[in-house]
This record gives C-alpha cells, sequence and structure tokens, in this order.
C-alpha cells in the first residue's frame, strides 16, 4: 500500500490507476449469471401455476368418454374411368372406304367403324381356291398312278409264286389264232396281249321261244337247226335257257334259248338261221356266233424267247405258244416296290401342300374380315382419328403419332379404383356402401358399391396394397378422369362409448381426471398430481375415436398430454 501512494517528482508523470483482483471479478461474473437462471425458472413455475394446464414441459387436454354415433370406413383415392373402354386399332393397310361415325355418336356393339379396301385379300382367295383345285385334281392322278403301281406289284409277286409257270405262253382255249400281237424278241410286259384265239368249230344261235312252251325244254335236249339260205338241218344242243321272259313280236311273251351246235364249216357269225326242239318251234330267228372268243395274255415281263404259232394256226387248250426268257424277278419286284414308295411319297407331299394351301386359304379368308372393323362395346366415340378416303398402316404408327384409329367408353357406368392397406382389406368386403367426393366438384358427394376385390397385390416399402373396385351408383357430373377420395363403410357401429384416439397411450392406457384436478370449467388441468392411469378394453375406431368397451363409463374425463411448443412455454 505504501509503494501505491508513493509520489514522484518531476512533471507529466501520472498516478497508477487502482484495479480489483483478478479472482474477485470471476466470482461477480458467476452470481450474475445464477441471479438470471433462477428468475428464469421462477418465471416458468410461475407461469406453468398460473396457466394449470401445463406442468414441466407437458400439456393436457381434457376431453370426456361419451356415447357418439360411430361409422367404421376405410380411407383412399382413385381416378374416375368408364366400366368399359377401348382403343379400337387396324391389323391391315389399305385405303378406308367407309367411317359413318364421328366423335360423340352413340355406337352398338358389332357396328360397323371402319371398312378398308379388301381387293388385294379377295385377289389372293381367288387365285388360292384356283390353285387348290389343281392340287385335288393333281392328287386324284396321282392316287390313279399308285392303283397302278400297286396292281403291277401284286401281279409281280404272284408271277413270282409261278415263275416256271408264267414263263410259259400257253393257248387258253381251242380255236383259230386270228391275230398275234408280239414276235420273237419282243420284250413284252406283265399283261400285253399276246394273240387272240377263234373257236370256229363250235357255233352258237340264240332264239326265242314262246313261254307258254318253254317248260317242256331242258339244257342238253337235242334240237334241229336250220341255216338260212340252205336246204340241210344240223344237229344242235340246249346250252342255256334265260331266267326271265322278255317281249317278242306282237306283243306275246317269249324266253331266249342258247343252241350249241357244231360248224360244218359254212358258218360264220354272219349266217343265220331257225331252230326246234321237238315239237316245239322257235318264235323267231336269230344270227350265229362263234362259241369261244381268247385274247393270251403276258403273265410276266421280259424277252419273249420263242413263239411258235401265227395268224392262221390251229391250237388246242393248253397249248404251248411260246416262252420267256428267265429273267430276275427280285429286281422286277423291288423296282416295283420302289415305284409303289415313290407314289406314295408323292401323294404324301402332294397332301401336305395342299393342307397348307387350304390353311393359307382360310388365313386370308379370316383375314378379310380384318378388313371390315366393327365396335367390340356399346359406347360412345370420344376420339376418331380417321375418316373416308384416309390410308391405315398399323406399321406406320411411329411417323404418324396416332395409336388408335378411335376410342370408345362405355359410358353407362363409371367406376375407379383404390389401393387398400393390407391391415385394412379383411374389412373390405363387396356390395360395402361407398362414400364419394371429387376434387373438381366441391361440395357434392356420391355414393358407390365395392364391385370386386383383386388379391393380387402390389408391394412398396414394406407395404402391400390391393386393388379395390368401386362402382359409382349415381355418376350424374363426374367425368373419366376425375379424381376423387372416397370412404368405404366397414361397419356402422351405431351408439356406442368412445374417446378421442390420441387420448390413448401404450396400447389400452388412457389418463383419467380425477376429483380435483380439472379447473370449475373443465377445460384445463388444475392439479396434475390428481390424474391417474387406467388400463381399458378397446373395441373399432373412425379413425378420430375410438370405442372403450371396459375401464371408462360415460362422463369420465380422459386428458391428452402432449408436448407444448416453445412458444407456450415463453
Amino acid at each position: 500500500m505504501a509503494r501505491i501512494r508513493q509520489a514522484q517528482s518531476g512533471g507529466g508523470t501520472q498516478s497508477p490507476v487502482l484495479k480489483p483482483p483478478k479472482k474477485k471479478r470471476k466470482w461477480l461474473k458467476r452470481l450474475i449469471i445464477a441471479a438470471v437462471l433462477i428468475a428464469l425458472i421462477l418465471f416458468v413455475l410461475s407461469r406453468c401455476m398460473a396457466g394449470g394446464n401445463a406442468i414441466l414441459g407437458m400439456a393436457y387436454i381434457p376431453s370426456a368418454a361419451e356415447r357418439r354415433d360411430m361409422t367404421v370406413a376405410v380411407s383412399g383415392t382413385g381416378t374416375i374411368k368408364p366400366i368399359d373402354s377401348y382403343r379400337v386399332t387396324a391389323l391391315v393397310r389399305g385405303e378406308i372406304l367407309e367411317a359413318p361415325f364421328q366423335e360423340g355418336d352413340t355406337v352398338h356393339k358389332d357396328d360397323l367403324l371402319f371398312r378398308v379396301d379388301a381387293k388385294s385379300v379377295e385377289t389372293s382367295i381367288a387365285q388360292q381356291e384356283s390353285a387348290i383345285a389343281q392340287q385335288e385334281s393333281a392328287i386324284a392322278q396321282q392316287e390313279i398312278a399308285l392303283q397302278q403301281a400297286q396292281v403291277n406289284l401284286n401281279t409281280l409277286l404272284k408271277n413270282q409264286s409261278d415263275a416256271g409257270k408264267n414263263q410259259r405262253v400257253e393257248a387258253n382255249a381251242a380255236g383259230v389264232v386270228t391275230e398275234v400281237y408280239v414276235e420273237e424278241g419282243d420284250m413284252v410286259a406283265a399283261g400285253s396281249p399276246i394273240a387272240d384265239i377263234l373257236d370256229r368249230d363250235q357255233m352258237k344261235l340264240t332264239l326265242p321261244f314262246h313261254s307258254a312252251e318253254i317248260a317242256g325244254l331242258s339244257v342238253g335236249q337235242a334240237a334241229t337247226v336250220s341255216v338260212d339260205g340252205t336246204a340241210g338241218t344240223i344237229a344242235g344242243t340246249i346250252d342255256h335257257i334265260a331266267a326271265a321272259d322278255g317281249v317278242g313280236p306282237g306283243g306275246t311273251l317269249v324266253r331266249d334259248v342258247t343252241l350249241l351246235v357244231q360248224n360244218p364249216g359254212v358258218l360264220t357269225d354272219t349266217s343265220t338261221g331257225t331252230a326246234s326242239v321237238g315239237s316245239v318251234s322257235c318264235a323267231g330267228g336269230g344270227t350265229f356266233a362263234y362259241a369261244a372268243r381268247k385274247q393270251v395274255i403276258a403273265k410276266t415281263s421280259g424277252e419273249l424267247q420263242s413263239l411258235t404259232v401265227q395268224e392262221g394256226d390251229r391250237v388246242y387248250e393248253g397249248q404251248l405258244l411260246g416262252s420267256f426268257d428267265a429273267t430276275d424277278m427280285d429286281g422286277q419286284i423291288e423296282n416295283a416296290r420302289l415305284t409303289v414308295r415313290s407314289a406314295e411319297i408323292s401323294i404324301q407331299n402332294a397332301r401336305l401342300s395342299l393342307q397348307s394351301a387350304r390353311l393359307s386359304l382360310q388365313n386370308a379368308v379370316d383375314s378379310l374380315e380384318d378388313y371390315s372393323i366393327t365396335s367390340p362395346i356399346d359406347g360412345t366415340i370420344i376420339e376418331m382419328n380417321y375418316k373416308a378416303g384416309d390410308n391405315v398402316d398399323p406399321s406406320n404408327t411411329a411417323s404418324t403419332g396416332i395409336s388408335y384409329m378411335a376410342v370408345i367408353y362405355d359410358m353407362s357406368a363409371l367406376e375407379f379404383t383404390m389401393n387398400i392397406d393390407e391391415l385394412d382389406i379383411n374389412k373390405v368386403q363387396v356390395g360395402q356402401t361407398v362414400e364419394i367426393a371429387a376434387d373438381a366438384l366441391d361440395g357434392r358427394t356420391f355414393t358407390g358399391r365395392v364391385d370386386a376385390i383383386n388379391i393380387n397385390g402390389a408391394t412398396q416399402g414394406g407395404v402391400t396394397t390391393y386393388p379395390v373396385t368401386i362402382k359409382v351408383d349415381n355418376p350424374e357430373e363426374l367425368l373419366p378422369g376425375m379424381n376423387v377420395s372416397a370412404k368405404i363403410v366397414v361397419e356402422k357401429a351405431g351408439s356406442v362409448l368412445s374417446v378421442p384416439v390420441e387420448a390413448v397411450s401404450r396400447g389400452n392406457i388412457v389418463t383419467v381426471a380425477g376429483p380435483g384436478a380439472l379447473s370449475e370449467d373443465g377445460l384445463s388441468v388444475v392439479d396434475p398430481t390428481k390424474l391417474q392411469e387406467v388400463e381399458v378394453v378397446l373395441g373399432r375406431n373412425d379413425g378420430a375415436y375410438i370405442e372403450v368397451l371396459e375401464g371408462l363409463s360415460e362422463g369420465d374425463v380422459v386428458v391428452t398430454t402432449v408436448q407444448p411448443s416453445t412458444s407456450m412455454m415463453f
């Protein structure tokens, strides 16, 4: 201190400034801060006590447990659309010849909307029909060729079993060789004629006899034959008697009788005559005919090695006329089999081609229907993109920018789809009433019904929803494309004891105001110490209120605890 008070001599000197110690300044600062905090706490407590509705940062909203009409509903949104719609597209290209309707017109199912020029298809159909007819004719000819090839194969197979016999050319009747068709060394095919044999030694004469006298005649009976132009007679026998009568000259009934006579050498197939059998005479004359005329046929194929007869020679039945050179029957048979198989394959291929042609024809006929475009539903045309004279080409929609020829809406009913949460979907049933409000029609309400529930859900963000279709009862001013909100009324609970949903905590706990907890007007909590937690049994809820089945009585007051904002505290 003495040093502080000391003065120094000399002008311009100053006395030192007195300053408190640093430790004393820190305590002063802490005292000021503590005073401010105490004042702030006292202010908050005074505000809380004065309001009676907030303690230690908590606020309380009282409400009475009372009976309310409760309607349980599931809410959602959707977009109005017609009950049915159809976008008309073209499957063919060409000029539109007819388009009788315009936008706004009403059409019925199967009404003609567009008719496209189909000349090219009609021409194709005619060409395919002609081609099919030609293929059918070709198949018929190939089947005939197959039959002939099969006959030739069967003949060769039969000849193979009688190879030795078939190599012999034998007379099949007695008589005179009238014509020879081949020569030695010729290559002859099986079935080809070799020679004709005529039996001139015996002649046949067929004559009519009266039916009334025929009963006395029999086969083998002797007859006397008169030859016209000669004075003599020839002996004969009855060879055959016809089974039925005929009509003779003058309308009389006659029956033919054939007589067999030996040719004395003067009879030919131009000679005529009559006959009698015992006392019975014929009713008319007749012309003689040779008794037998046969043709010798080759029974195998190959080279005719020998031929021992010529025209005019007389032969007897079974006489050897010539022979064939031995041939490789196995080779002939194999070739015949190949011919048959080739014919079969040709027919199979032709039938496949015919089937393909018929299918092409049917496709063309079916496609002809695509040129007449009809309405698939009853409805109203809301979009018409083509008219008569326009050319349509389905493959050119990218350049034209037109995807549809027309759009039709069935406006007889409207509907929309709501996506319902998986927690609520089991509450929804077909037929339930739906309350509807449209964003574009403020103040208007509509009703509807649940029409369908689709169980094919969609999951997003861990939540699954299911589409539910709602049909509107009274569309009136609603139009397709309008956005609507809706509530599906799943249950009308009637008057039930309920409290606000927010008053329930921890599942089934409510806070009840005991005596003295509320202000006189019952609008605020004045003594939170008289609040008590009660466990209740809960039932249905409508989103705002929840039903209380047990634990509360009507008139009990429950409080909802909320965290007040900073503006409420200060």
